[in-house]
C-alpha cells in the first residue's frame, strides 16, 4: 500500500544554480492518520560517477577538487578526493560519464559497467547518481585532465591498497568514492 500525499504548497525559493523548493504536504499513513510535513527539497538534476581501475598496475584514478559545501562544513581547504563525476544535463548516464572522464581525468574510457544507481541524500536532495566502473591503461590517456573552465581538478593515480587505507584514515570522505572503491574490493576485480 502506498502513502497518500496531498500537496498543500510548493514554492520555489531559489533558482540561482539549481532549484530549491519549499513543499508543504499532508501524508496519510496506512492507519489513516494525516501528518503535515514542511520540507525543503533541492533539485540539482541527476548525475553519474565512474571509478577507473587498472588491474595490471593495481591502481585507480581519482581526482581532487574544491567543494564549497565541504568547506562550509569545516573541511579546512574544501578539497575532496573523489571519483570522476558530473551532472547528466541532457545526456544519458553513460554518455555523461564518458565526457566527464576525459574532461576531468584525461582518460578516454572503453567498455564501462554500470553497477547501480543510488539516491545519495534522499532526505532533501532529488538526485539519483548512476555508478560505473571501467578499466583504464596508459594508452587511453588523451590529455592531462583537470576539468573545464571553472574547475581546478588534480588527477591522482593511486595504488588501490592506498585508496582503501585513505578511506580508513579519513583522507577519502566522499560517499560515491567510498562506495565504488568498496564495490571494486568486494567484487574481486583487483585481487592479485
Amino acid at each position: 500500500m502506498s502513502f497518500k500525499i496531498d500537496v498543500i504548497k510548493d514554492k520555489i525559493l531559489s533558482e540561482n544554480y539549481f532549484v530549491l523548493r519549499n513543499i508543504t504536504y499532508d501524508l496519510t499513513r496506512k492507519n489513516g492518520e494525516v501528518i503535515r510535513h514542511k520540507r525543503e527539497v533541492y533539485d540539482r538534476g541527476n548525475g553519474a560517477t565512474i571509478l577507473l581501475y587498472n588491474r595490471d598496475k593495481h591502481t585507480v584514478v581519482l581526482i581532487r577538487q574544491f567543494r564549497v559545501a565541504t568547506w562550509v562544513n569545516g573541511n579546512a581547504d574544501g578539497r575532496l578526493i573523489e571519483t570522476c563525476a558530473g551532472l547528466l544535463d541532457d545526456d544519458e548516464p553513460e554518455a555523461c560519464i564518458r565526457k566527464e572522464a576525459i574532461e576531468e581525468t584525461g582518460y578516454r574510457v572503453g567498455e564501462v559497467r554500470k553497477v547501480f544507481e543510488l539516491y545519495m541524500s534522499p532526505g532533501g536532495v532529488t538526485e539519483i547518481v548512476h555508478f560505473f566502473i571501467a578499466e583504464y591503461d596508459d594508452s587511453l590517456r588523451a590529455n592531462a585532465g583537470g576539468g573545464v573552465e571553472d574547475e581546478d581538478i588534480e588527477v591522482l593515480e593511486i595504488p588501490f591498497s592506498c585508496a582503501l587505507e585513505m578511506i580508513a584514515n579519513g583522507e577519502i570522505r566522499d560517499g560515491k568514492t567510498v562506495i565504488l572503491l568498496q564495490y571494486l574490493q568486494a567484487c574481486g576485480l583487483m585481487q592479485q
